[in-house]
Order: structure tokens, then C-alpha cells, then sequence
């Protein structure tokens, strides 16, 4: 092709989206100046136009991954990768791939604009689950059906805050939403994106016990991703409960205690998790009676399964290990039993109740339970 052919494509390109024509009409744009097929898919393979009477396959991932017969450019805006562009059968020869790119750039444009217009409908929609407007499960659900959104039974919500590793260097909003979006995809369900202050709320589908899982484990990883990529970011974060649809309120705010906990507890660059935090989550909130109890319950349950199946006395044991000072000579003296019977029941509170007795952390958990215990249970 000559300037002036490429030239006269460029300006038939514009046209075509100046008139509103979309990603569409610019695909057949290129099918109808090459002769070939040409296939548009977004990011995860599913087609969204197909334009010439070239025969094509049903997608263009072989091209890509497989290096099968073909063109394919990814279609882009910014960092922001959209889609693949390809063509098949074409008989424009050596001009083919700067047509093809010229033209994925184009859509890229007009997709992005898409996309941003579509990321503001879905935002709207989350913010209003963050603000408790929806009173019914059947009304959440038609609401996201109307607004394309496929909607997971459940989520898992996960707080994150950026900041610049270097002074002077920006720690954006668009670059922490690009990560997260790579780092939680799900294949089946919407992932959930909502702003709140300096936090990206990420609501992550957890449709069965190993989505949320996985995702956990991906948001606790997120700070040695990142450090790996060598990105200008370093996150805190938290990770709140598994909610579903209509209590999403409550998993964000429990992300963002997870995140605000964390942050104090362990500095910054450190994912925290909600369920994992022990007693802080208690003493942060300012939790009544009622929740106290709760969790002294829950810290002291497995202790209280195993004594009542085994005929033990491992909870008096860690009562009277901590009142003695963790000294486990007195301890002993105290239970009547040797002391490396003592040393032994430690051992096995440990691992029953999934803490370490070296941990300060998780001494003050099973402190406090106690402690709660006891004064709103002891006579």
C-alpha cells in the first residue's frame, strides 16, 4: 500500500468511529480492506465480533498460544489489555499486519470508552450494596441481571491500599486496579470493584470453600507479587469474610478493620486476615458483652470438645499455666502432675486450638478468652 492508501484507511478508520459505528463496523473495516476474516475477542476469549467471509475459527487463542495460522494483536488502551484482534485468510499481503494494528488500536479506544462507561454502571452497583440500599436477595439479583452483572452466590472481600515505594512516585488508583483485577479473576462470576477513601474494595466470587481459598492465599501473597514485578507499589490490605451479595457491607467493613489492624499491628506492605487477627478485631471495634462471649466461645471450643470427649483437663491446664505466669514448675505444682505433663498439655492446646503459645499474639487471644470467660461464666 502507498502513504496515501494507508493514509485514506487511517481517515475511514475515524469516520467509522466519529459516526459511532463501534468495534464492529471497525472490524469489518479491515475484513472488507484485506479480504480475510477477522475475529475481535476481549480478554478472556469471548468473541464479541466477527466480520469477511473468510473462514475462521471459532477463536484466535490457538494463533497466540499455539503459534497456528494467522494474525493476532492485542488490543490495548494504556496498560489496560481489552482483547485480541485477528485475521485470517487475508490477501493484503505484507500491508496485512499495519492494517491490523491501526485498526486494534482504534477499537482499543472505542473499547476502553466502553469500558469506562460499564465500570461506572457496575461501580454505582456495588457502591449500592456497600450502602445497604437493596432490602432483598431478589432484588440484588434482578438488579445485576439488568445490569449485566453474573452474579456470584457469595464473596469474599478484600481491602487494598497503595503507596509509593519511592518518594516522588505515584502510587495510582489505575495501576493497584489493573493488579487486582489480574491478581482475583474469576472465570465464572463478575469480580466486584468499589472505591471508598484511599481503599480499592475488591469482591472476589467465592462460590465454593476453595474460591475463597484461593483468593486468600492470592491477597496475602499480593505484597511478595508485587515486590517480584517490581512495581512502583507496595499494599496493605485486609481480608474480611465470606458474605453474601446482600451483607456485602459487612464483609467490606470487616476487610477494612483487617487492613486498619494490620497496618498498626504489623506495619505497612502486610495483607492482614479479618478471621486470623484473634482478639484485635474485638478490642478495635469496641465489641459489647454479647460479642465478648461470643468469642471466648469460639477461641475455647476445640479445648472444650477435646476435654469433654477425652476426659482431659487441657483448658484448666492453660488457665492455670497463664495465672501462674507461664512459669511450668508451678503450674505443675498447682495441677498436682509432673511438670513435663505440663510441657506435654501445652503441646497438644497448641495444636488443638490452632495457636502458638510463643506467639504473642495469639497468648493474647487465649488470654482474653479466658479472662472473658471467667468473669461472665465463673460463680
Amino acid at each position: 500500500m502507498t502513504p496515501e492508501e494507508v493514509v485514506a484507511y487511517a481517515e475511514g478508520l475515524a469516520r467509522i468511529a466519529a459516526s459511532g459505528g463501534g468495534p464492529k463496523a471497525l472490524a469489518s473495516h479491515l475484513a472488507r480492506a484485506t479480504g480475510g476474516g477477522v475475529i475481535l475477542e476481549d480478554a478472556r476469549w469471548r468473541n464479541l465480533a466477527t466480520a469477511g467471509s473468510a473462514r475462521t475459527p471459532a477463536s484466535a487463542r490457538a494463533v497466540v498460544e499455539s503459534a497456528a495460522p494467522g494474525r493476532a494483536v492485542r488490543v490495548v488502551a494504556g496498560n489496560a489489555h481489552l482483547g485480541y484482534l485477528s485475521l485470517f485468510d487475508d490477501g493484503a499481503g505484507d500491508d496485512a499486519e499495519l492494517l491490523l494494528r491501526l485498526t486494534a488500536a482504534a477499537i482499543g479506544v472505542e473499547l476502553a470508552r466502553d469500558a469506562s462507561g460499564q465500570r461506572e454502571r457496575d461501580e454505582s452497583f456495588w457502591d449500592a450494596l456497600l450502602g445497604r440500599k437493596f432490602h432483598d436477595a431478589t432484588t440484588v439479583r434482578d438488579e445485576a441481571a439488568a445490569r449485566g452483572i453474573a452474579l456470584a452466590p457469595s464473596y469474599l472481600a478484600v481491602a487494598l491500599e497503595a503507596e509509593a515505594v519511592e518518594p516522588g512516585t505515584h502510587a495510582g488508583s489505575p495501576e493497584l486496579r489493573a493488579i487486582a483485577t489480574d491478581v482475583f479473576r474469576s472465570g465464572e462470576s463478575e469480580l466486584g470493584l468499589a472505591e471508598r477513601g484511599l481503599s480499592l474494595l475488591i469482591f472476589v466470587p467465592a462460590a465454593r470453600a476453595v474460591d475463597a481459598s484461593n483468593a486468600k492465599t492470592a491477597a496475602t501473597l499480593l505484597p511478595k507479587s508485587l515486590a517480584r514485578r517490581k512495581t512502583s507499589l507496595r499494599v496493605s490490605g485486609g481480608v474480611g469474610a465470606v458474605v453474601t451479595p446482600l451483607e456485602l457491607a459487612q464483609g467490606a467493613a470487616a476487610a477494612e478493620a483487617a487492613l486498619a489492624i494490620g497496618r498498626r499491628v504489623y506495619g505497612s506492605g502486610h495483607v492482614a486476615v479479618y478471621d486470623e487477627l484473634g482478639a484485635y478485631p474485638l478490642l478495635f471495634e469496641g465489641a459489647g458483652v454479647e460479642r465478648m462471649q461470643a468469642f471466648a466461645a469460639d477461641a475455647l471450643a476445640a479445648l472444650r470438645r477435646y476435654d469433654e470427649k477425652h476426659q482431659t483437663e487441657l483448658e484448666r491446664t492453660l488457665k492455670i499455666y497463664f495465672r501462674h505466669g507461664q512459669n511450668v514448675k508451678t503450674a505443675a505444682e498447682a495441677l498436682s502432675v509432673h511438670r513435663h505433663t505440663v510441657f506435654y498439655r501445652l503441646r497438644q492446646i497448641g495444636e488443638i486450638a490452632s495457636r502458638s503459645l510463643d506467639s504473642p499474639h495469639d497468648q493474647l487471644t487465649l488470654r482474653l478468652a479466658i479472662a472473658i470467660d471467667e468473669l461472665h461464666h465463673s460463680s
